[in-house]
């Protein structure tokens, strides 16, 4: 990906939308392009939930498409002073807790529906993580209410519809409460 035309043009959408910015960094890993803005205001990039800085995410990518003259948008994703990446370790935070439950009881637990990105950054923790290679996960539901679905490798994944997250156990609702995966934002 060209970090040159990134940085031109991400910096000319925050000056016309009057957003203020220090700098703006690119870099590579993971299949994606992660572009970071360093921002005295971060909180007025960032917007309510998440909804300003996902709209000039958005922005960003379908005009990085149209002059390169690609297929489809790049996989760009827009970070503010460490913002996304707190939300990144939030949701690995919460899939290690869930994995705990899952190992102790050899029941299947369902992280609450998140986005694609989200969930992606969820099944390579897992699978990435040398203390987490005893688990899989699957992606269930539709739409907005798609999720995460953590269970054990051996007999645990099956190959028929699964049984809905277990919610009478006292652990799990203490662990659901605490989770707060309510306001991802890509």
């Amino acid at each position: 990906m060209n970090a040159e035309l990134i940085k031109d043009t991400l910096g000319k959408v925050l000056e016309h939308l009057n957003l203020p910015f220090e700098k703006i960094e690119v870099s590579e890993g993971d299949g994606f392009t992660r572009v970071d803005i360093v921002s005295n205001v971060a909180s007025k990039i960032i917007g309510w939930h998440g909804e300003t800085l996902n709209s000039v995410q958005h922005l960003l990518k379908a005009l990085i498409r149209s002059v390169e003259k690609l297929e489809k948008s790049p996989f760009l994703v827009l970070d503010v002073d460490g913002y996304r990446r707190t939300q990144e370790t939030r949701v690995c935070e919460a899939a290690a807790r869930k994995a705990d439950f899952v190992r102790r009881t050899g029941n299947r637990v369902a992280l609450p529906p998140m986005s694609p990105y989200f969930r992606r950054v969820v099944h390579l923790y897992v699978s990435r993580d040398p203390k987490l290679q005893d688990l899989t996960t699957i992606s269930t539901g539709e739409g907005d209410y798609r999720q995460i679905v953590l269970c054990l490798k051996e007999g645990g994944a099956g190959d028929g519809e699964l049984s809905p997250v277990l919610a009478d156990d006292a652990d799990l609702k203490d662990a659901l409460k605490s989770d707060s995966l309510e306001n991802l934002d890509v």
